[in-house]
């Protein structure tokens, strides 16, 4: 499973790293809304979230759906407003009025991203602001996540304009509260990132600049096609003259583990990174990785044989005799096992001993969370 970004033919300088304070700032709402997410975060989170004035938290209750369990494309909304640099703003200021030049009908779509996941990667579909078909279904997404969520997205769909006004105070309330102190205290370490990047990109090409942003990131030979190792099936092109070419990779200090790749389409993609990701070397394996170990180990017989190979080192012809199978059959067993990077195996003489990789076991459990949350 993977995201993929076609930028074929795009020139090198239509890629740039850049900092997103709204970005940012969606992120920061994500890690008080999640903080069992953000364990890195857990003193930021607890310090902020008690310091919040009680009707902030109320309202900030209302549209979380926008960041509690998925990050409305509307805190990117540099990518999706058409005559525009395509770039983030320097500032909240900047990137809040970029949001307000975005029409309606866009604004809403993306504020109930929740509602057409079916629709993301394929486009289209009619507007519930005008077809009352799609605004019941709209309305029937919004009412499982709650009523707050529910009476949100009518006021969304009857007063949007009104909405708008109000969406633009709550982020500014915001930013008084505690986002400016924060961004004022990030931004120079998420520039100097960017500067990084975007250098390492000049001198040694791209694989090496992908590289270095995530362990999930990888480009083709022919630098055809960008690739996130994600759990979930997505395609977008940075190369569509509707909306403009581009690519641009945005570092976030409250993202990890998530990795964003906004692929909706008619915007520009954009990569949401996170900034102190764990060295390569303790990096989780990819998704697919992932799931043949949990599908090695899912089998009865495979987990008993791991009973005896989590203990001492074992031979073929051992194993057999101890859980009566043959021992074909104990190979074709220990094969799986191995495909999936579970086991040593060692020659003593000749005899040949297998034992379970106890650190690869155990890496399953945080490889599962860090998978479905990237």
């Amino acid at each position: 499973m993977s995201v993929t970004i076609d930028i074929a033919g795009l020139p090198a300088e239509r890629i740039v790293f850049a900092p997103s304070p709204l970005a940012e700032l969606c992120m920061a709402l994500h890690a008080l809304a999640q903080p069992s997410h953000h364990p890195r975060l857990t003193s930021w989170t607890t310090a902020t979230a008690a310091a919040l004035d009680p009707d902030l938290a109320d309202r900030l209750l209302e549209a979380d759906f926008m960041w509690r369990s998925s990050f409305s494309d509307l805190f990117m909304a540099f990518a999706g407003t058409p005559g525009g640099s395509g770039r983030p703003a320097a500032t909240l200021a900047g990137e809040l009025d970029v949001l307000d030049r975005m029409d309606d009908e866009q604004f809403v779509m993306a504020a109930l991203e929740h509602c057409w996941l079916a629709l993301y990667n394929v486009g289209g579909g009619p507007s519930p602001l005008t077809d009352p078909g799609a605004r019941a279904r709209a309305l029937e997404a919004a009412a499982a996540r709650g009523p707050r969520q529910l009476a949100f997205s009518v006021r969304l769909l009857d007063d949007t304009a009104g909405v708008r006004v109000w969406m633009r105070r709550l982020l500014e309330d915001c930013d008084a509260a505690f986002f400016a102190e924060t961004w004022k205290r990030i931004e120079p370490g998420q520039s100097a990132d960017a500067r990084h990047k975007a250098e390492v990109l000049r001198r040694k090409g791209l694989p090496a600049a992908l590289k270095e942003v995530s362990s999930a990131l990888s480009v083709d030979e022919a630098l055809t096609t960008v690739t996130a190792d994600k759990m979930v099936n997505g395609s977008t092109t940075a190369t569509d003259p509707r909306i403009g070419s581009g690519l641009v990779l945005v570092p976030t200090n409250f993202g990890w583990p998530h990795l964003l790749v906004l692929h909706a389409p008619g915007w520009r993609p954009v990569i949401h990174y996170p900034l102190g990701s764990p060295a390569p070397a303790s990096a989780p394996g990819s998704v697919e990785l992932l799931q043949l170990r949990m599908e090695a180990l899912a089998h009865p017989m495979r987990m008993r044989l791991c009973r005896s190979l989590a203990r001492a080192p074992y031979t073929t012809s051992e194993l057999a005799a101890v859980y009566g199978i043959t021992a074909p059959e104990v190979s074709r067993h220990l094969a799986v096992l191995k495909r999936a990077g579970l086991m040593h195996t060692r020659r003593q003489g000749r005899y040949v001993q297998h034992q379970l990789d106890l650190t690869a076991v155990a890496r399953i459990g945080s490889d599962f969370i860090e998978g479905i949350l990237r």
